[in-house]
């Protein structure tokens, strides 16, 4: 068993930029000795071409992002973000191949659920989950797909992605009042209102489980935000660490009731304490590898 990080990539940020550069270091370093912690490898540029479209692909590596674009992502384009970009993504297709092979995959990374087949969003430059399932079908995997996603935000561009394939199930539980505004139509949506606590939270979890346990999914892709934490700059729920723990604990004994492959990726975490967002998001990980591994 081994994870991928991108801890080692940085990338240049105006002073006070929200975004939690941290926290991917700080995870490594929370895990470091329970299991090999590898670099991300950079993802196959053919890997990106088969999910989204070239024409947004060709410009972003040559022209990179107009000033417009950079703020509908929400960070500063810059050739260091690129390659960061790419890293994480290969960091979720290594995790799948992993996965395919040992039942678990681990990124410390990616999650990166607004990017859409064409266009930057919210702070998600390529779909990593789109990418790494569009490489397994080529490889040959034809099984059912469910991508969970637990991220305080809807996953719109990952709907958008798999709208129209029935071989994937995407369920995104999420604040209905939170980024983004305009909603995309997932599988199953199940919008939460402000201020959701733990027992809300889990039964709402409960209930959306046991609607994927239907499609009877064949592998499985995990974005384990935890923006859905209490004190999240972004998140606007309330779950305290105790009920992250235990949302984890639901969803890997739903993998290990169905035995299929996993792959958890990092997902969003703001917290304005930022020992609780690296507490929290290495807290998912040691719990699947005691549950899983």
């Amino acid at each position: 068993m081994r994870a991928y990080a991108t801890a080692h990539l940085a990338f240049p940020l105006p002073e006070g930029h929200p975004f939690p550069l941290y926290k991917y270091r700080g995870v490594a370093e929370a895990l470091r000795g329970l299991l090999p912690i590898l670099p991300a490898p950079e993802v196959p540029r053919e890997a990106l071409y088969l999910a989204h479209e070239a024409a947004y692909l060709e410009r972003l590596f040559t022209e990179g992002l107009s000033r417009e674009e950079s703020l509908r992502l929400g960070l500063p384009f810059s050739p260091s973000l690129l390659r960061r970009a790419l890293h994480a993504a290969g960091g979720t297709l290594a995790a799948a191949l992993d996965a395919l092979e040992g039942g678990l995959g681990l990124n410390l990374s990616g999650g990166t659920h607004h990017a859409f087949p064409n266009r930057a969003e919210g702070y998600s430059l390529f779909n990593d989950v789109a990418v790494a399932v569009a490489w397994l079908r080529r490889e040959g995997f034809r099984g059912r797909v469910l991508v969970l996603d637990l991220d305080a935000h809807q996953g719109n561009g990952t709907a958008v992605f798999f709208q129209n394939d029935p071989s994937v199930y995407t369920l995104s539980l999420h604040g209905e009042r939170n980024y983004p505004l305009k909603k995309e139509r997932s599988d199953l949506d199940v919008g939460l209102p402000d201020g959701t606590g733990d027992e809300a939270y889990l039964l709402a979890l409960e209930g959306a489980l046991e609607r994927a346990w239907d499609f009877r999914p064949e592998f499985v892709f995990y974005n384990a935000g935890v923006d859905v934490l209490k004190g999240d700059r972004f998140g606007r729920l309330a779950l305290s660490l105790e009920g992250v723990r235990r949302r984890d604990e639901r969803v890997f004994r739903f993998v290990k009731a169905l035995g299929v492959p996993l792959v958890v990726v990092m997902g969003g975490g703001y917290n304005r304490d930022p020992r609780l967002t690296v507490e929290a998001h290495a807290g998912t990980y040691r719990l699947a590898l005691s549950s899983l591994a």
